[in-house]
C-alpha cells in the first residue's frame, strides 16, 4: 500500500529536500506541502495524507495549532503528524504531542530515518522510543502541569489497563509489555487499543503523557 505523504515548513529548501526524499521512495507518495500552518491545515482537509511532516515554527499559523486544529477535526482526524524541530525536546515538541502529534523528528535526520519514521507512523505507531520517552518523563517533571485525580482513572479503565498504561508511560514496548505482565504480545495490543478508546486518544505518544499525568509514572523511578 502507497502511504500518502504531505510536508509543512516555511523554508522552500527543506520543503524541496524532503519532497525529493519521499519521492525517491517506492512506497511512498509526495501529495502536497506548505509553507504555514493555515496552509498545512488546508493540505490536510484537501489531500487527507495519511503522514503530515509537520514544522512547529512557521508563520501565520505555528505547526502546534495546525496539528491541534488536524487532530480535532473528524475529516482529519486520521491524518498523523510528525513534528519537525530543530531542537531536541524543546517546549514545542511537548506541545505539539499534547496536541495530538504521533511523534517527533529533529531535521537533521538521516534520510533513512526519515522514511522510517513515516512508515512507523502510518502504520499506527508512534515515534518514541524508550530513552525518547524516559527524557520526555523527566522534561514534564520539571512542569507545573496539574494532574488528574487517579480516582477518575479508575472510572475509565480497569486495573489491568491502567498497570499497562503506567508501563507505556515508562517507555516499554508491546512486547516488553508483554514479557513483564506474562500475557501474549496480540493481549498486550489489544490492552493499549482499548486504553486509546477509553481515553479518546490518538496514539502512544498521547498515552506517555496520559500515564504522567495521572501520577501513573515517577520521573526517576523504574516500572515495578
Amino acid at each position: 500500500m502507497t502511504i500518502r505523504v504531505a510536508v509543512a515548513d516555511d523554508q522552500a529548501i527543506i520543503r524541496s529536500g524532503l519532497r525529493v526524499q519521499i519521492s525517491l521512495a517506492p512506497d511512498l507518495e509526495f501529495v502536497g506541502e506548505a509553507s504555514n500552518g493555515e496552509q498545512a491545515v488546508a493540505v490536510a482537509r484537501q489531500q487527507r495524507p495519511d503522514v503530515l511532516l509537520m514544522d512547529v515554527r512557521m508563520p501565520v499559523l505555528d505547526g502546534i495549532d495546525a496539528t491541534r486544529r488536524i487532530a480535532g477535526e473528524e475529516a482529519t482526524h486520521a491524518v498523523r503528524v510528525i513534528v519537525l524541530t530543530t531542537f531536541d525536546l524543546d517546549d514545542y515538541v511537548y506541545r505539539a504531542l499534547r496536541a495530538g502529534a504521533s511523534g517527533f523528528l529533529l531535521k537533521d535526520t538521516s534520510p533513512e530515518q526519515l522514511l522510517a519514521a513515516i512508515r512507523v507512523v502510518a502504520d499506527g505507531g508512534a515515534l518514541l522510543d524508550p530513552q525518547v520517552t524516559r527524557r520526555l518523563i523527566a522534561e514534564f517533571a520539571a512542569r507545573p502541569t496539574p494532574r488528574t485525580p487517579t480516582r477518575r482513572i479508575a472510572e475509565l479503565l480497569t486495573a489491568r489497563e491502567i498497570e499497562v498504561l503506567g508501563l507505556v508511560g515508562h517507555g516499554l514496548t508491546n512486547t516488553e509489555i508483554a514479557e513483564r505482565l506474562v500475557i501474549s504480545i496480540f493481549t498486550a495490543k489489544t490492552h493499549v487499543s482499548r486504553i486509546l478508546t477509553k481515553l479518546g486518544m490518538r496514539d502512544r505518544s498521547q498515552l506517555v503523557i496520559a500515564a504522567y499525568e495521572y501520577g501513573l509514572v515517577v520521573p526517576g523511578s523504574n516500572p515495578s
